[in-house]
């Protein structure tokens, strides 16, 4: 008999002991059997239809693992062969309802349905396949996302992160049996309706149903073109994630193998977009102190992610005045690119093409904004995706395992520990606290941290006394918890200073453009944020006042000092109100 304190079970014959596992499924694994799963994710809510994880509970028949929870005495079996028959047939019922263009797949490195079929002995397919006349057009008229329903399996992945994590609901089922869809409302395009192109559905999407719209090709033209003289800057939470397409260790730190790889694709500079997020916190944090001096709009709100950005102007116009004016670092860089570079290398300013490489599907749209442009010509020529760069480097055979680092081109790729730690949930508060910390207190301060705003919290809030001023702040990530803090905002419950919001859930480093996490391998998202800061800790420098070269570029560009006229008009920005596409 099980006392309170030892309540166990049986699993294959081993007694398991249950220590607040949800679900069998947690339970089983805990155990080191690798049961299959296909719509099971640990942070969503269970959703239990793709009946893979299929186990046998002794009295009670056969039921999903994930939707049953562990009781005491209860005997489970994993492998029976009815349950492997049932899980091959389900198998089997999902891949032909689903267009098999394997080969030209972005997701035939990492498919989950290939992976199964491999797992389960799923040789044939013996059902009918989808006929060419039921093919349904392909959504390409997102500049983040391509949305094909013909690879759709109806798993629902992508219709719970948009609702549960994101709190937008963009996409949901509509009708039912054999019609049934996963679609915009009104069956719109994904680039007309509340999208706000943040890639969590590409992240959890296991059928490349949902993709990230592809600018490689386009940036092939460009290293092809005589005539154009092109530049890479990549974002500091790409370093700790390229390796892992490339089956390096999460959160390994690749920058100088970066480099080289872009060198030898045929970049003709390649520079660091952290540059520019120390020069986002000289005006940020600048801008903030000005507000909390003279009366100015507070709280303010960090506008360094376009996925947030584009949420307040959907569904919180009304405080879009608390938004910082500052451009995010990409649109800095880009500005700041083409004043600074034409001069410099001397170069036509017609002939120079920025590829900015980020961890994000939501930039591809900042970039195409009309706004971010110099003298008729895009402030940022193409993005493409960590994954992107990834099967750049892949085609061109290029060992990038085998690499010697090599160092990034200066100016513009300089760059202090308050830059690159932009890459994780807090990161740019932790960055702005220091900053503001030295000017408020009117001394340098080395290796100062404010670890009270780090870590996978959903919302987390401290508050800091800089000399005679008490900063009270908030951090959130992913936007269902944005939402949570803007309405705590409007009704006056929460009173803040300064507020950063990240549109993806841990950040940067699992934005929608970074490969695809493992969902055996939950602690991956933890190593990135680990190598982010690691990053950060074995540099000289930590805070972005410290940052000589941005001085330099200051002096000579920006009328020598943050918040001058100079750099109001080429690093900040304006918005607008995009709630008519909630009508």
């Amino acid at each position: 008999m099980n006392t309170t304190e030892n309540k166990t079970l049986t699993i294959d014959g081993i007694i398991v002991e249950i220590e607040g596992e949800r679900n069998l499924l947690e339970i089983i694994r805990k155990v080191g059997i690798d049961l299959p799963t296909f719509c099971y994710h640990s942070d969503l809510s269970v959703y239990g239809a793709c009946r893979l994880c299929l186990v046998e509970v002794a009295g009670r028949g056969i039921m999903a693992s994930c939707s049953t929870s562990p009781e005491p005495d209860m005997v489970i079996k994993t492998n029976t062969a009815e349950i492997r028959q049932m899980r091959k047939i389900n198998l089997e019922l999902l891949l032909a309802n689903h267009d098999r263009e394997c080969p030209s797949c972005s997701r035939s490195n990492k498919c989950t349905l290939q992976n199964l079929a491999r797992q389960l002995g799923v040789e044939e397919i013996r059902f009918k396949k989808l006929n060419k006349a039921d093919m349904q057009p392909i959504d390409a008229s997102s500049p983040s996302l391509i949305r094909n329903p013909n690879k759709c399996v109806l798993c629902g992945d992508c219709v719970r992160v948009c609702e549960e994590v994101q709190g937008i609901g963009a996409i949901d089922f509509a009708f039912r049996g054999a019609k049934a869809s996963v679609l915009p409302a009104f069956n719109k395009n994904l680039g007309d309706v509340e999208c706000v192109n943040c890639g969590q559905c590409v992240a959890v999407c296991p059928t490349g149903a949902l993709v990230t719209n592809p600018q490689q090709d386009e940036v092939w033209d460009l290293l092809a073109d005589p005539n154009k003289y092109v530049v890479a800057a990549f974002a500091p939470a790409v370093r700790v994630g390229l390796g892992e397409y490339f089956r390096m260790e999460p959160g390994t730190d690749v920058t100088g193998k970066i480099v080289t790889a872009l060198r030898m694709l045929g970049f003709d500079q390649v520079y660091d977009v952290t540059f520019a997020a120390d020069m986002t916190i000289v005006e940020e944090a600048n801008e903030l102190l000005e507000r909390v001096a003279n009366g100015g709009k507070l709280p303010m709100f960090t506008s360094c992610c376009p996925g947030w950005v584009k949420f307040t102007e959907t569904y919180f116009p009304e405080l879009l005045p608390n938004l910082s004016s500052c451009k995010s670092p990409q649109q800095m860089f880009g500005s700041t690119a083409h004043k600074v570079l034409p001069g410099k290398l001397n170069i036509a300013p017609e002939n120079l093409a920025v590829v900015s490489i980020m961890p994000c599907t939501a930039k591809k749209f900042e970039a195409k904004l009309d706004k971010f442009s110099t003298n008729g010509m895009m402030d940022i020529t193409n993005v493409i995706t960590t994954q992107e760069l990834g099967r750049m480097i892949h085609a061109s055979g290029i060992q990038f395992n085998e690499l010697e680092p090599s160092s990034l081109d200066m100016p513009l790729g300089f760059y202090t520990g308050a830059g690159v730690i932009f890459g994780a949930t807090g990161g740019v508060m932790e960055a702005a606290l220091r900053y503001a910390a030295e000017v408020i207190r009117g001394q340098k301060m080395h290796r100062v941290q404010f670890k009270e705003v780090r870590g996978f919290e959903g919302i987390k809030e401290a508050e800091y006394a800089l000399g005679d001023m008490n900063i009270r702040v908030a951090v959130a990530h992913g936007l269902a918890n944005a939402r949570k803090v803007c309405e705590m905002v409007k009704s006056g419950e929460k009173d803040y200073h300064f507020i950063e919001i990240m549109a993806c859930p841990g950040g940067c480093i699992a934005g929608g453009g970074q490969p695809i996490l493992d969902k055996s391998k939950l602690g991956n998202k933890e190593l990135r944020m680990k190598g982010i800061y690691n990053v950060d800790r074995c540099l000289q420098l930590h805070n972005s006042s410290d940052n000589y070269m941005v001085q330099e570029i200051y002096k000579d560009y920006f009328g020598g000092k943050a918040g001058s006229h100079e750099a109001h008009e080429s690093l900040h920005t304006s918005y607008e109100n995009r709630s008519s596409l909630l009508s």
